[in-house]
């Protein structure tokens, strides 16, 4: 099984670090591309590309200017300990052994707009580009384009014959991959919450549960959709009458 989940804009290289272990982007080069296109932007016109304030812009320009490679321990963070959304919470990967983040590295992947695709203990260095974000990049007019079918043939690369692929990511890095051309079977969790007695996606709860997902699959060994279904994580629990397609299976609290 393999699990796809989006990055975080909020990140963390302050906390002590529970192991030492860590690996290499697969596609750093294409990193490094991006950088010298976002390093000659100025904090002004990173304010206008991402819409975000000033003192952002700022702070984001400035990373693009310390991006320096080769990635090493002390220059870079595991992206699985930087990233610290709700999706990372929900996940709470500080607590995992190193039996368990073996595992999880052999399972998540996290889809990125700088980046492109990041196992968990693969080095990263600070940075804020979203995948939506209206980039050009030579002929390509936005991220979307750069990628192209990178990540979708690195995951089928990766994946065995008969092995599911969990998607747990937003729809703007979902979208990034081409699922069409995606050789596994493609299970979409939903999360849903009674509000004004009606169920609703809420983005906070529905960010960590996604997270809570990834550490259920990963602590029960899930391999099936129906271990999928088992999840019973913050009180959620799968409802067969609010599924609306088999594979993309609705849990509700």
């Amino acid at each position: 099984m393999k699990i796809v989940i989006s990055p975080a804009k909020s990140l963390n290289y302050e906390n002590e670090l529970p192991m030492a272990k860590f690996t290499s982007p697969e596609f750093i080069e294409d990193a490094e591309k991006l950088n010298k296109i976002l390093k000659k932007k100025k904090p002004a016109a990173l304010s206008e590309l991402m819409s975000i304030s000033d003192n952002l812009a700022q702070l984001n320009w400035q990373r693009n200017q310390d991006f320096t490679t080769p990635f090493t321990p002390e220059n870079s963070r595991p992206a699985i300990y930087a990233f610290s959304g709700d999706v990372y919470t929900g996940l709470d990967a500080y607590t995992l052994s190193e039996e368990k983040m073996d595992k999880l590295q052999q399972t998540l992947r996290i889809l990125s707009g700088q980046y492109g695709i990041l196992k968990p203990l693969d080095l990263m260095q600070p940075y804020r580009l979203e995948m939506g974000t209206s980039l050009k990049i030579g002929r390509n007019k936005n991220l979307y384009e750069y990628w192209g079918s990178k990540l979708t043939d690195h995951l089928n690369d990766e994946m065995s014959e008969g092995e599911l692929l969990v998607n747990l990511a937003s729809n703007e890095y979902y979208s990034a991959l081409q699922p069409k051309n995606i050789k596994a079977e493609i299970i979409t969790p939903i999360f849903k919450d009674w509000k004004n007695d009606k169920l609703k996606i809420i983005s906070f709860f529905a960010k960590k549960a996604r997270g809570a997902m990834v550490r259920y699959i990963l602590d029960s060994e899930a391999k099936t959709l129906t271990d999928i279904k088992g999840f019973n994580l913050d009180d959620y629990e799968f409802s067969q009458e609010h599924t609306l397609k088999e594979n993309q299976p609705v849990f509700i609290r």
